[in-house]
């Protein structure tokens, strides 16, 4: 019994290292730079990370699960826009995410927001692909309307 409780914990730690090797960027002129080079799309994440409900509730059922890291991996560059209550944020990031937010009409949270930068003449131009939020049924549905949005950028 013990040596089926250390296996089980093992394997439950294998996941969570999987899961958390993700990095969202914080920075878009970092993340519009990663995109261009890779030419993997931008997934923007709008979030209220310390107090919305929805948003945790995303980030736990999807965006922290195997499935949405070799996803993410293989498909595009993250990034992080969150608007926290509680939690310090530096002034030119919170600056930075209200922009997007205006650009991008978010009027909810969670809201993701699939794009596709272009540079041209210095100046960055972001192509809308399209938006989704929180969706019931876990990675699989999540990740199914996800690629559908993404399917239009081919």
């Amino acid at each position: 019994m013990k040596k089926i409780i250390i296996t089980m914990f093992l394997v439950l730690g294998a996941i969570s290292v999987d899961a958390q090797e993700l990095k969202w960027e914080t920075k878009m002129d970092e993340a519009v730079a990663k995109s261009i080079k890779t030419k993997k799309p931008l997934l923007l994440f709008f979030t209220g990370s310390d107090w919305c409900g929805w948003c945790i509730r995303l980030q736990n059922e999807v965006l922290k699960t195997p499935d949405f890291a070799k996803w993410a991996k293989d498909n595009v560059i993250l990034v992080e826009l969150d608007f926290p209550r509680r939690s310090p944020q530096q002034p030119e990031i919170a600056q930075q995410n209200n922009e997007l937010q205006q650009i991008f009409a978010v009027r909810g949270y969670p809201t993701v927001w699939f794009a596709t930068p272009t540079k041209k003449d210095g100046k960055v131009n972001l192509d809308k692909l399209g938006s989704t939020g929180y969706v019931a049924g876990g990675p699989a549905k999540w990740l199914e309307g996800a690629n559908q949005i993404l399917a239009q950028k081919k």
